[in-house]
């Protein structure tokens, strides 16, 4: 692969990431109207977040014995097909349990998309290239934070909450026409298992499952997440019940995160291929606690140090994810990296719908709708990302 088409395909792969990435997080800024409107608690809007996640965890459960039998061109295409339809049918929807619905047929398409992606860039991107590579596709985070997130809560600012997943789905058209030309056939994963005879559901499981350090790259990437989507679902409903921010003003919480982990994903990237993999995912964990603290501590500041504080906990939360994906690419051979990508789609999936809930039950509501021990969700999200450098330490390159 020249190296013009290698960059034309990881720009596409970063869009395709960008619309899958806003499809999930648009639900979380929104969450201050969805509340407002279908008068919800905390616990049910965790539900909304969780359904998402727990239906993408049962359809990666899937891909993980089907993911390395399929062109990965054509599997990528399918599941982001469907997610066009998913996301129009949350823009359709007129009560909460339809809204429920169409976010679980979305987690279901979009749960695997992810995986689809980082495979992809682990079969045609060399591994002394792979961290930066992984940091390119994963700048559709920084992209859906600096223009999707901000752009849907214009829309729905001005019209709706509908509006944002209508807009959405447009654009998803659109990336899916540009991707059916641009992504090529990726089909080395099949040539490795030419003349094998093909291994059962439960055989491809078994062989997959046995090598432990599948395990502790999973379990990883597992924590990460747990610490994550512990506090991240709660930040904009925080802000405006405790804090006293305008919904209005999230806008720019979600633009300055955004940016400046534009800014700084190549710079993590680069560090993730010039040092152990591992270190750099436990440097950044670690500074990562500081701006968790402050967060779920919901300070009275100003605007301003709010948005230092929320430009830290962008950079350093997605930041994590960054040498813990280049971690889970590397720890298996070519022939199962669909697979085990899929599983780890799977685990990151369960360990967020279970993220959310568990937060969403430990705190609660006062009468002025303000949120109550959101603080000892922080200290929880900072034992989970201890836990993660410890099983990331684990993990042995093998490809």
């Amino acid at each position: 692969m020249s190296p013009k088409t290698e960059k034309a395909l990881l720009i596409v792969l970063m869009l395709v990431m960008f619309t899958n990435i806003v499809d999930f997080m648009i639900m979380m800024p929104l969450s201050p109207f969805l509340m407002q409107e279908m008068h919800v608690t905390t616990a049910t809007f965790g539900l909304l977040v969780s359904a998402y996640s727990l239906t993408a965890g049962v359809s990666s459960l899937l891909a993980t014995s089907l993911a390395d039998r399929f062109d990965r061109r054509h599997a990528l295409l399918a599941c982001y097909a469907g997610l066009v339809v998913s996301t129009l049918a949350c823009a359709t929807a007129n009560s909460f349990y339809t809204l429920l619905l169409g976010r679980c047929i979305a987690g279901f398409f979009g749960g695997v998309i992810g995986s689809i992606c980082l495979a992809i860039v682990g079969d045609v991107i060399p591994n002394e290239r792979r961290g930066r590579a992984m940091s390119w596709v994963m700048m559709g985070f920084s992209l859906s934070a600096v223009f999707g997130v901000p752009l849907g809560l214009v829309i729905a600012t001005h019209s709706n909450w509908r509006w944002p997943f209508g807009v959405l789905s447009i654009v998803c058209v659109l990336v899916l026409a540009i991707a059916a030309r641009v992504v090529p056939s990726v089909r080395g994963h099949l040539a490795a298992q030419a003349g094998q005879p093909r291994a059962g559901m439960l055989e491809s499981y078994r062989e997959l499952l046995s090598v432990p350090n599948h395990w502790w790259a999973c379990g990883a990437t597992g924590c990460l997440m747990l610490s994550g989507f512990t506090v991240i679902p709660y930040i904009s409903p925080s802000l405006v019940a405790n804090v006293g921010m305008p919904a209005s003003a999230l806008i720019y919480v979600y633009l300055v995160g955004g940016a400046l982990t534009l800014l700084t994903r190549p710079v993590i990237g680069g560090l993730t291929d010039r040092y152990p993999r591992n270190r750099v995912l436990g440097a950044l964990v670690l500074m990562s606690f500081v701006p968790i603290i402050l967060v779920t501590q919901t300070l009275p500041l100003s605007l301003v140090w709010q948005l230092v504080i929320g430009g830290a906990f962008f950079v350093f939360v997605s930041g994590r994810f960054i040498p813990a994906m280049a971690l889970v690419t590397g720890a298996t051979e070519p022939r199962m990296r669909g697979r085990l990508m899929a599983f780890n789609s799977a685990l990151q999936n369960f360990a967020g719908g279970v993220a959310a809930m568990l937060a969403g039950a430990m705190m609660s509501q006062d009468a002025a709708g303000r949120l109550l021990h959101y603080g000892w969700v922080g200290g929880l999200s900072c034992a989970f990302g201890l836990l993660a450098v410890w099983v990331a330490s684990r993990v042995k390159m093998v490809s």
